[in-house]
């Protein structure tokens, strides 16, 4: 079952999450990617009208490019772009730069959780986008493709591989997920170990009954935007 209880992790030995690994069913892990390229083709069916809007509104808005695409650490340490709407200005690297430059809480901010509450480089319907997950609506192609679950880990970055620790191995297991865990207790307000902590947790009771929990309780999440900035 998903519990909204955050568990503090114990870390478990790198070998030991190998065989966990090895040792999950082939039936679960094809009947899980069925549900994955089912329910996204559908999603992908049903919200085309929606992202044609968003990307129509988002161009308008202060054009340049409509998606963004960040290099992800998938499955087994595999490198793909994961995809989203744009909700930043085009030149949001440079204004990121010269914030950390120059605030020091920013600096400790981004360091503590690669988030920030007060981002200056996110646009007003970027924020929109945001509070309501609509920008993470191409992850579907992610989906399709075999990059990304609808249900897993955060697909994290390169230099957050780090602050897994010997949780990593379990979190290269499997493909990492368009929502998950976290997403549903609590999203941005939850600590960075309490994002370990909930990955670990989703590995380690995987079954595809905990994944349409979860799915269904993305929906509520959402709409109550919790956590979401």
């Amino acid at each position: 079952m998903v519990s909204d209880s955050r568990p503090s992790s114990v870390l478990p030995r790198a070998q030991d999450d190998l065989l966990l690994s090895l040792s999950r069913p082939s039936f679960h892990r094809k009947a899980k990617r069925g549900l994955d390229v089912c329910l996204a083709t559908l999603g992908m069916i049903m919200l085309f009208p929606l992202m044609l809007l968003i990307c129509a509104l988002i161009w308008l808005g202060s054009g340049g490019p409509v998606l963004y695409k960040q290099q992800r650490i998938g499955m087994a340490g595999r490198r793909f772009q994961c995809l989203k709407f744009r909700t930043m200005v085009p030149n949001a690297d440079k204004v990121l730069q010269e914030l950390l430059e120059t605030s020091a809480d920013a600096r400790d901010e981004w360091e503590q959780s690669f988030k920030l509450k007060k981002d200056p480089r996110i646009t007003p319907f970027g924020k929109f986008l945001r509070q309501t997950s609509l920008d993470e609506l191409p992850q579907l192609f992610n989906v399709l493709v075999g990059d990304m679950s609808l249900v897993g880990p955060r697909p994290i970055v390169a230099n957050e591989m780090a602050r897994y620790g010997d949780v990593l191995p379990l979190y290269f297991s499997i493909r990492p997920g368009l929502t998950g865990i976290w997403q549903i207790s609590g999203r941005s307000d939850c600590s960075y170990q309490e994002r370990v902590a909930y990955d670990e947790q989703y590995v380690r009771n995987l079954s595809l009954k905990n994944d349409i929990l979860i799915i269904l309780r993305t929906f509520e999440a959402v709409f109550s935007r919790r956590g979401s900035f």
